[in-house]
């Protein structure tokens, strides 16, 4: 099968799935209900409650959820076939992934806009409360603390992208404005800032530009890691109107518009082939050229478990279930836009996903350069980035077999090398800023829920509340822990150097191996969650069984494979070690909770606690 008719079963499938399971889930599980006053209007507050337009509110939450990972994820399981990523990325987001975010921004739209954590403590048991948060904290903490390294690692990879998405940030609070005063078309303003964009990624590498983008990418990842948590703490802070929204709204446009683009470069190909190749001006025709299954590739580890939580973006991801009741819930208007943003948005993340695999699976094939300055093609342009686990899952080499595979297809409609790089690799570092901004708001979220379990613990204990919950429960105080802490992590030397001012930045990859595990294990969690409520609404569980157990098992089975290798390492990592099997022992304790209380929670059973429900 060619890669279009790939791309486009692909997306066909997702579409009915979205008009059949979705609107099942939407109708018949969640009974869906716009008489419903969603939390955006009863709590409004203007800065993290604010009703808002369906549109942009799916920018939100679809650049949020996105992130690198549906980019890098999938770059790199294809080393175990095509098929099998692809597989796992379509019944993946269809049956789990959209699922579990669909379930997380329903179930909180319904308790006040609160993260999953908090509302844990209601619908399985008070304690569980505490064991999530710390979980969540512990997930977002490595997130803030490794995602400065990875712009800064994209930013020195592709400097013209730097100017283009530091545009960004202006045009974002020029959209905010436009919103705020009453502006309701935001067809003009979409498309003038859509135009805006994709001019200063033609030529903002060019000149004095040119200058100030390769030196900003010659900087040091702690000075980028410094600068984009800071500006995360203020975009924290801030009423959501003025920058997470429209920065991610414009992102979005830039995303769907670039997918746009990459799926009509792939019927150019299709057609008539890839660009024509320099010297000989001939053109390279379409077709897969990776296997479509490698079972042992060299250096890598067990596909199962691994594949599924190598692609954990694309397919699901526990993230997702912050995004969807931290910071979406607060923001819609209407119940029956979740189907649109929580099922839909993960299901357009499916095709994010399927459209890097095939850029890495056919569009490398179309040429790329080599480390001699020869064009390869084919086969062997597949080989050169995919030779082994070691040299392919480095970030830059994950990063680039998608941007140049994408470019290769835009450049077969007619668009330059150079702005067709610049546009891929701009796409790779907003997808990442809005992740970081994201999380950091979502952290602080996650603190203040956790000083208020706390403090009310200590009042009913007959402690005194003191300054420091109340400082954790403000905004500021919130942010300013989770920025330190993220800020001291990432200065951490890795095992093995020396503290140095160009060494700082790497400390979160202390953590980051157990990351994938870890994130996916929050989805199990959060399907925990969703299965309480509506077992507590007499509603149906049976379709969330499976994905639940799958979600719990794989992870944790993939988390132990990894303490074994991590153990008898030459130089054991025992903080990596030692947070992994605190992890391991949160979950464990988290489900047996909840397998003692499923068998007393009867249909119609209240929910407990401060705030159940609005």
């Amino acid at each position: 099968m060619g890669p279009l008719a790939i791309a486009l079963l692909s997306g066909l499938l997702l579409v009915v799935a979205y008009v059949t399971y979705g609107r099942w889930l939407g109708r018949r599980i969640f009974e869906l209900d716009d008489r419903a006053v969603c939390p955006s209007r009863k709590l409004t507050d203007g800065v993290d409650y604010v009703p808002t337009p369906t549109s942009v509110v799916f920018g939100h939450h679809f650049t949020s959820i996105a992130g690198t990972g549906p980019i890098v994820g999938p770059a790199i399981a294809v080393m175990w076939g095509w098929v099998p990523a692809l597989a796992w990325v379509l019944m993946g987001s269809i049956f789990i992934g959209a699922v579990h975010d669909f379930g997380s921004l329903v179930v909180s739209l319904r308790n006040r806009g609160q993260t999953v954590g908090e509302i844990a403590g209601r619908v399985i048991a008070p304690r569980v409360r505490v064991l999530f948060l710390v979980v969540l904290f512990m997930a977002l903490t490595i997130v803030l603390a490794i995602f400065g390294l990875v712009i800064a690692a994209v930013f020195r990879t592709y400097p013209g992208a730097i100017t283009p998405c530091l545009l960004q940030v202006p045009l974002a609070v020029m959209i905010g404005l436009w919103m705020r005063r009453g502006g309701t078309n935001l067809l003009l303003p979409s498309l003038g800032v859509l135009v805006l964009m994709y001019l200063s990624v033609i030529y903002g590498d060019v000149g004095v530009l040119a200058g100030f983008n390769h030196h900003l990418a010659e900087k040091s990842p702690m000075w980028w890691v410094i600068a984009l948590l800071l500006y995360s703490a203020v975009a924290s802070v801030v009423p959501v109107w003025v920058l997470l929204q429209p920065r991610d709204y414009i992102n979005s446009l830039q995303l769907i518009s670039a997918m746009g683009l990459i799926v009509l470069g792939l019927l150019v190909a299709a057609l008539i082939g890839g660009a024509p190749l320099p010297g000989t001006g001939e053109r390279v025709p379409l077709e897969v050229v990776a296997p479509a299954f490698e079972w042992a590739p060299s250096g890598a580890p067990a596909m199962l478990p691994f594949l599924f939580i190598t692609i954990a973006c694309g397919a699901i991801s526990g993230f997702h279930c912050l995004v969807s009741s931290g910071t979406t819930s607060k923001q819609l208007k209407n119940e029956s836009d979740a189907q649109c943003v929580g099922y839909g948005g993960m299901l357009t993340e499916g095709f994010l996903a399927t459209i890097v695999i095939l850029a890495c699976v056919a569009g490398l094939g179309l040429g790329i350069t080599s480390a001699s300055g020869g064009v390869l093609t084919g086969s062997e342009a597949w080989a050169s980035r995919y030779d082994s686990w070691g040299t392919a899952n480095s970030l830059a080499r994950k990063i680039s077999g998608f941007v140049d595979g994408s470019a290769n297809l835009l450049e077969a409609i007619g668009i330059s090398e150079t702005v067709a790089v610049a546009l891929m690799g701009v796409l790779v570092a907003s997808f990442a800023g809005t992740t970081l901004d994201t999380a950091c708001r979502l952290q602080r979220y996650v603190v203040q829920e956790l000083a208020g379990t706390l403090s009310r613990g200590g009042e009913a204990k007959g402690l005194r509340r003191g300054p420091v919950w109340g400082l954790l429960r403000s905004r500021w105080g919130a942010t300013g822990l989770a920025v330190v802490v993220a800020v001291v992590m990432a200065a951490m030397p890795t095992p093995g150097s020396v503290w140095s001012w160009e060494n700082a930045g790497r400390g979160g990859l202390i953590l980051w191996p157990m990351f994938g595990a870890t994130n996916q294990l929050l989805g199990g969690l959060a399907f925990l969650v969703i299965a309480f409520y509506l077992r507590r609404k007499g509603k149906p569980v049976w379709f969330l069984i499976a994905p639940m157990v799958f979600m719990l098992v794989i992870p944790a089975w993939a988390m132990v494979a990894q303490l074994g290798d991590w153990w008898v390492a030459e130089r054991p990592n025992w903080v990596l070690i030692g947070v992994a099997v605190a992890t391991l022992a949160l979950e464990v304790w988290m489900v047996a909770e909840a397998a003692v209380v499923w068998r007393k929670v009867r249909p119609g059973g209240a929910f407990t606690g401060v705030g159940a429900g609005i």
